[in-house]
């Protein structure tokens, strides 16, 4: 079921549907909100003006290396696990024999 989720980015609302459930689409949107404002006082003491633009490529840059050290960490747990996992299966298939 379609749902309306509404944010404001830099003074503007921008106002988009979603499949998902209406509390997740919100807190998504909250984040990147978040993200920007993060960005844009990061920036906002340099002397260069930093467009519109810059600040959500900026933010979207942050929140992709944020997703992929995450998968990269998810990755490298279920390798471990994995590894772990056949040591044990090998020594209980030793004793068992």
């Amino acid at each position: 079921m379609e749902q309306i989720v509404t944010i404001e980015l830099f003074g503007q609302s921008y106002t988009f549907k979603t499949d998902s459930e209406v509390f997740k689409a919100e807190e998504v949107a909250d984040y990147l909100v978040k993200e920007v404002m993060k960005v844009e006082r990061q920036h906002s003491v340099k002397t260069l003006e930093v467009t519109k633009f810059t600040i959500l490529i900026l933010a979207a840059l942050n929140i992709a290396n944020e997703n992929y050290e995450i998968k990269r960490n998810d990755s490298e747990f279920l390798k471990n696990i994995s590894q772990r996992l056949n040591r044990i299966i090998c020594t209980l298939d030793e004793n068992i024999v």
